[in-house]
């Protein structure tokens, strides 16, 4: 019996053996990296209707291509988000990835997966993204970085957060919340 009731989506063999030796018996379906087949999504889309999935790639380029080639195939989805933080290699030169997360990480994404809002009212605007400081300076990717992290939508450039924002239906409350601890930290 597997510890999830839905289906885990990675990238590769690594992830799931990750995943299975941290968290427990968890079935997974591997897209085989970013060269995701028309089988695969398939595959992906008949899991979704009898279990659910939850879609956790890297976070990194492509493993937000892959999340987005999923997210248009499978719109109801779920979807996990691993701080680029907790995804860095134990080596140098390494690329960031699910198979470097340590267990209470993975834990915590699958814990907190979310399921984009479809029909989301236009809750926080490109205009509010720049009054924050999240689009154009240098702190800005720094900035969305830590926003991600507390809001728990994953890193994005400008463009893909602002459509995660209100994917995922995060209100101007939640979005204040998180832009005053960020302003804290950078006081301290």
């Amino acid at each position: 019996m597997s510890t999830f009731e839905q289906i885990i989506v990675v990238e590769g063999r690594d992830d799931t053996k990750r995943l299975r030796a941290l968290i427990g018996d968890v079935d997974t379906i591997e897209t085989g990296g970013s060269a995701i087949s028309a089988a695969t999504l398939n595959q992906i889309a008949l899991a979704q209707k009898r279990r659910g999935v939850i879609v956790l790639t890297d976070p990194d380029f492509q493993g937000q291509r892959i999340r987005n080639i999923i997210r248009q195939a499978v719109p109801d989805a779920q979807h996990a988000f691993l701080p680029r933080t907790e995804a860095v290699p134990q080596k140098s030169g390494g690329s960031l990835g699910v198979e470097h997360a340590s267990a209470a990480a993975l834990r915590a994404a699958l814990a907190e997966a979310k399921q984009p809002e479809h029909e989301a009212e236009q809750l926080i605007t490109r205009d509010d993204l720049m009054t924050a400081g999240l689009l154009g300076g240098a702190a800005a990717a720094k900035r969305r970085e830590q926003l991600g992290d507390l809001l728990g939508i994953g890193y994005a450039n400008g463009k893909q957060l602002l459509r995660r924002l209100q994917e995922f239906r995060v209100s101007r409350e939640d979005f204040a919340t998180a832009l005053k601890t960020i302003n804290e930290d950078e006081n301290d």
